[in-house]
């Protein structure tokens, strides 16, 4: 399984912000409740990658490989 802390400070040393967020009521709802999103401001200007998801596993198999196509370092 992937360190989500270990991506998340990786991206972070690079200028990206990264949130991760558990949403309660999609939660009850079963709807993708969870949400990745990774911006560059003020780093990296046109970053913006984004998914809500039914696990963590599904947003970082999701937006990893869309980072790393963006010539970001990120481990797992």
């Amino acid at each position: 399984m992937v360190d989500v802390v270990r991506v998340m400070e990786a991206l972070a040393e690079q200028g990206v912000t990264v949130l991760f967020k558990a949403d309660a009521e999609r939660m009850r709802d079963g709807v993708r409740p969870w949400t990745f999103v990774a911006s560059g401001a003020p780093f990296h200007e046109d970053l913006l990658v984004r998914t809500d998801a039914a696990s963590v596993k599904a947003c970082l198999e999701i937006c990893l490989p869309q980072l790393r196509e963006r010539g970001l370092v990120v481990p797992g």
